[in-house]
């Protein structure tokens, strides 16, 4: 991936004063006489419609372009103050109004229950109207600015030695209204998008016609920040932010969530519409405080802003705030015409001495078309996003043009800013620090050495083992990427090797050539998201002797193409030599028990051929490798493998047919879930090696893809099916005990279940190791509860095994055990 964008979505060292056409504001309105805080006051810029009201907390906050040279706050009950504002620049603006007597007549009201809350009703009634329910097809036009800022800048900071060459950036810091935390703008990327929608079948797509990224040619990173990227809507009982379901507040059963207060009515756009305020009923829930309009006869939402309640049981955002705007669309719908959403992230709570970033996207929509004839082709194909050939190619003089939006003076100088920066010897050096934090790899030139995580383990085969491994950089290739290793251990003083090649076709669709080859030690039975081997980490908290390893030579290559998003192939070639290690033996009875046969390899050649669907897959893509973001859908996985007699002296014929499933989803207000699937079958008469030895974990970090109290070489089948499921309750229970609340820890529950069967051609064809076995038509299952989010990122979890306790063949199995991982989770 460019290293300048892994910089600025790390850490985004740097901060902004200056060019800004932008007038901003922040302040607080209070009583006069007694300090207390005023909700609701009105604050207004005279001569411009740039106005809001102060929230429960008697804050507000402005941005606006238009020319005003004071502010004014009231509040019927109050007298009216106006204050003397400077134009183009942030600054803090409080007022203190005092109790005005006034002499109105009398009038009478008699009412029972909350007028907002009946409000809430009607809006709730009609939410199916309102939501484009009853449009079959529209079409529109989208533009969507993303801009990544670093904030909370000292002066200690910017006094680094190493940030001197920086200096020239400073004159871009600027205040953000969020919080009144200063920042420096240090990325920005812009997409205009054509944006088509169909309501049965649903289906909607998007395509990218232009796009602008601050120094970045990316186009999988256009993708990400295109219009699809966490979007908010206000009708849906629920909205994902981050991983989390927030509640609406124009949910079915909001009234259950959050409390509401009817503040005022006005014309806005030449509809009359209900100022309603809400803020939570409990803390630390998922919820936002903020306010709605809500037009008076359609009772639909004419706009509205809001932001996560402050105490949200949610990790690194210190703040987030939507605001939305919708319009009366040729006398037909409420469309959605203007979004934002700015979010404060930091590794510390509310920290002002951190450092950290804001995030923010703003997208306009617009050229709204009602029930066009459907392009039934178009609308089939299963990619949802398309990018112009030409997308990244547009002059700043067409921008200029189609933008609905002017970039301020500073959003303007960030281009230039990132190009400048990037020129510095001096950065490129902090970039690759950053980069090999986060990614392992130590940044050499054309080269990147590691993963450094790899330099030294111990196991009681090797002793202390010793690798350098190394890969290509993005400067070598975006094309090709060459990786090689050489290890060595002490007690069985052998080198060993390996080397891989990727070669990208395409990178949209993906379509690649891999090959590799590897003389090295293996765990069987170890999961693919198992710390490997010679990890340091997997050493150092290793659960017993690692004395269970073979040799293997092995040689592959695989071709992936995909098809569309979410659909792919991969065919695969694979030659293997698996010797054994240490006390280790092959023994096979071709004839019967009593004619043991000693093999000092195994040879097999096979042809697998994968079959993955993800449907609606997001993911974000670098060079040559990507990973998934979301998917609404299960993933699905299928694996047929034949293995081929006589091809390099291979030993035996086989068939083996796996299936893979998998899923995440939110459970409603009570966390999300996740579930793993894996079922397979093996034809043929094979020694254990090639058979299916259940994934065990012999080490104290918590494997959600194994049985973490199963041993290495326990069990072992030839027809199998395991399940886990885990759900995380998002501080269900914690966050409602006052003392733990304030941790933020949440509740995890965890089960994982195994069974399998061999055959009996297969259990009297080799002799199994001591501890081996097969499940015996008995399943393995094991249990857990753990608590996450301790420090943020860290898991405990207690599994408790369930079954095969008293087996004879290991008597000693593990019945408990507490593990640990490294989580993290908004």
């Amino acid at each position: 991936m460019n290293r300048l964008y892994f910089l600025l979505l790390c850490l985004l060292y740097i901060p902004y004063d200056g060019f800004s056409q932008v007038t901003k504001i922040m302040g607080s309105v209070r009583d006069g006489l007694s300090g207390e805080v005023i909700p609701f006051a009105n604050i207004i810029i005279p001569g411009t419609t740039t106005g809001t009201i102060t929230d429960f907390n008697g804050n507000y906050s402005l941005e606006f372009k238009q020319k005003g040279d004071s502010i004014k706050a009231f509040l019927i009950g109050y007298s009216r103050i106006t204050k003397k504002i400077q134009q183009n620049q942030f600054q803090t603006v409080d007022f203190a109004l005092f109790p005005q007597n006034l002499n109105l007549p009398e009038v009478t009201i008699r009412y029972q229950g909350n007028p907002a809350e009946v409000l809430l009703e009607k809006v709730v009634r009609n939410k199916d109207k309102n939501s484009l329910q009853s449009c079959q097809t529209y079409q529109y036009e989208a533009y969507t600015k993303i801009e990544l800022d670093a904030n909370n800048i000292s002066e200690k900071f910017r006094n680094r030695k190493i940030l001197r060459k920086f200096d020239f950036v400073w004159n871009y810091l600027d205040t953000s209204t969020l919080n009144g935390k200063s920042y420096l703008p240090v990325f920005i990327a812009e997409t205009m998008s054509d944006i088509y929608f169909r309501k049965s079948p649903r289906s909607r797509k998007e395509i990218i016609t232009a796009s602008s990224i601050s120094g970045l040619d990316n186009a999988s990173v256009s993708q990400f920040f295109g219009h699809l990227s966490e979007e908010v809507e206000i009708y849906k009982n629920f909205i994902p932010l981050f991983e989390k379901n927030f509640v609406s507040p124009i949910a079915d059963f909001a009234i259950d969530y959050y409390k509401y207060y009817l503040v005022d009515s006005s014309f806005i756009a030449g509809k009359w519409c209900y100022h309603i305020m809400f803020k939570p009923r409990r803390k630390q829930e998922l919820t936002f405080s903020g306010n709605l309009w809500i037009n008076d006869t359609s009772f639909a939402v004419k706009k509205f802003q809001m932001r996560i309640a402050g105490d949200a049981n949610v990790n690194f955002i210190n703040d987030l705030e939507v605001e939305q705007e919708f319009e009366w669309t040729d006398h037909l719908f409420w469309m959605l015409t203007k979004d934002v959403l700015n979010a404060d992230f930091n590794i510390l709570d509310n920290s002002k001495k951190t450092l950290g970033f804001y995030g923010h996207r703003t997208s306009f929509y617009r050229k709204f078309q009602f029930d066009i004839p459907e392009n039934n082709r178009f609308f089939r194909v299963s990619s949802d996003v398309f990018i112009d050939p030409d997308a990244s190619a547009k002059s700043k003089a067409t921008w200029d043009t189609i933008r609905p939006e002017r970039l301020s003076a500073t959003e303007q100088g960030i281009y230039n800013m990132v190009d400048s920066v990037k020129s510095i010897p001096v950065f490129r050096t902090y970039t690759d620090i950053i980069y090999g934090i986060f990614t392992g790899y130590l940044s050499w030139g054309m080269v990147e050495l590691g993963p450094y995580s790899k330099f030294f383990s111990y196991n009681a085969i090797e002793g202390a083992r010793f690798r350098f491994g190394m890969r290509t950089s993005n400067k070598f290739s975006k094309k090709i990427q060459l990786e090689g290793y050489l290890a060595y251990g002490t007690f069985d003083q052998t080198f060993k090797y390996g080397g891989d090649l990727i070669y990208m076709f395409s990178k949209n669709p993906r379509r690649d050539l891999t090959a590799g080859f590897k003389y090295d030690v293996e765990q069987l039975g170890l999961s693919a998201t198992a710390f490997s081997t010679d990890n340091i980490l997997s050493s150092l908290f290793h659960r017993g002797p690692n004395d269970k390893l073979t040799m293997v030579r092995e040689y592959q290559v695989c071709y992936e193409h995909e098809w569309y998003t979410g659909f792919l192939n991969r065919l695969h070639f694979i030659h293997r030599e698996v010797f054994p290690l240490g006390s280790t033996e092959f023994i096979v009875f071709p004839e019967s028990r009593s004619d043991p046969r000693f093999m000092n390899s195994i040879y097999t050649s096979e042809i697998q051929i994968d079959t993955r669907l993800a449907f609606r897959e997001r993911f974000l893509a670098a060079e040559f490798a990507r990973v998934t973001i979301s998917s609404v859908y299960p993933i699905i996985q299928l694996s047929f493998t034949y293995g081929i007699p006589q091809v390099f002296n291979s030993d035996y014929e086989y068939q083996k047919l796996t299936l893979n499933v998998s899923q995440w989803f939110h459970f409603a207000t009570i966390g999300w879930s996740k579930y793993l699937i894996e079922a397979g079958k093996i034809w043929g008469t094979l020694p254990y090696p090639l058979l299916k030895i259940h994934d065990g974990n012999q080490t104290f970090f918590y494997d959600s893809y194994s049985s973490n109290l199963m041993n290495y070489y326990e069990f072992v089948s030839d027809t199998w099916i395991t399940a886990s499921f885990t759900h995380h309750f998002e501080g269900l229970l914690f966050n409602k005990i006052p003392l733990i609340r304030k941790l933020k820890w949440r509740e995890v529950a965890s089960a994982q279940v195994v069974y399998g069967t061999l055959t009996d051609k297969n259990a009297q064809y080799s002799l199994f190791p001591d501890n081996m076995r097969s499940l015996a038509y008995r399943p393995y299952w094991e249990a857990g509860v753990g608590i996450e989010n301790i420090f943020k990122i860290i898991r405990i979890d207690a599994i408790w095994r369930m079954s095969h306790l008293q087996d004879g063949k290991n008597p000693n199995v593990p019945k408990f055990g507490i593990f640990a991982s490294l989580f993290f989770s908004f």
